[in-house]
């Protein structure tokens, strides 16, 4: 049975040719173009990931994507006209898995949504993670440690690997983990975020092999999950 794509997009030329778009790939594909109807249908029938318009009549994109993180970890891949800085980071805090801004190609799309449910599918067919107790932030000791055991860690690390554990499924950009970082320390720059996760990973992985916790979100930055 081919994976269910639900387009909730208003403008009916465009949702029509996305669903064409995912049908060709080889998906089940269907329309809505009213926010709580699109909930109540996700309700009733959850599909395998949502293509989501920002401006909906009913309920609004960010307020439906709110009210799907609030009960699950549904995909969800947020579209818009609105291309101000401000508008992609309240989408990326309302939980969206990815963003695109308006016009995109239909091919970028489904590329995206592809990506997007591999890494679901590989999660769901991987050995149990790592618990989640595993990893404890220390925030009175400035420490970290996995199976009680701290990590040697430097201030900008700390900081880093702080934020996305805190959050745990939100996608933070370089510039969100960077001004995390510059608040703990002084050795933070834009270029060094890259290095800075590079080292976490390496250390996560030495103290518990096997805890691949932090995502690299292509285009957008890194997110933490377990």
């Amino acid at each position: 049975m081919s994976q269910t794509i639900l387009i909730v997009e208003d403008e009916a030329e465009l949702g029509a040719l996305v669903a064409d778009y995912a049908r060709a790939a080889g998906y089940t594909a269907r329309v809505i173009g009213d926010g709580r109807a699109a909930l109540a249908a996700i309700r009733d029938e959850p599909p395998a990931l949502v293509v989501l318009d920002l401006m909906l009549p009913g309920m609004d994109g960010l307020a439906l994507c709110r009210a799907l993180r609030a009960r699950s970890a549904l995909p969800v891949i947020m579209v818009t006209a609105r291309v101000e800085e401000i508008d992609r980071l309240l989408g990326l805090e309302a939980g969206a898995d990815d963003y695109l801004c308006k016009p995109f190609s239909p091919r970028e799309l489904i590329a995206r949504i592809k990506a997007i449910l591999r890494r679901a599918g590989s999660a769901a067919s991987a050995p149990s993670p790592v618990p989640a107790a595993a990893l404890l932030v220390d925030e009175a000791a400035r420490r970290i440690l996995v199976h009680g055991q701290p990590l040697d860690l430097t201030p900008s690390e700390f900081a880093i690997l702080a934020a996305l554990a805190r959050r745990p499924g939100q996608v933070f950009s370089r510039a969100q983990l960077l001004d995390c970082a510059r608040a703990d320390s002084l050795d933070a720059t834009d270029r060094a975020i890259d290095s800075h996760v590079k080292n976490l990973r390496r250390k996560l992985d030495a103290a518990a092999p096997g805890l691949d916790a932090i995502r690299s979100i292509y285009g957008l930055g890194y997110r933490y999950d377990l």
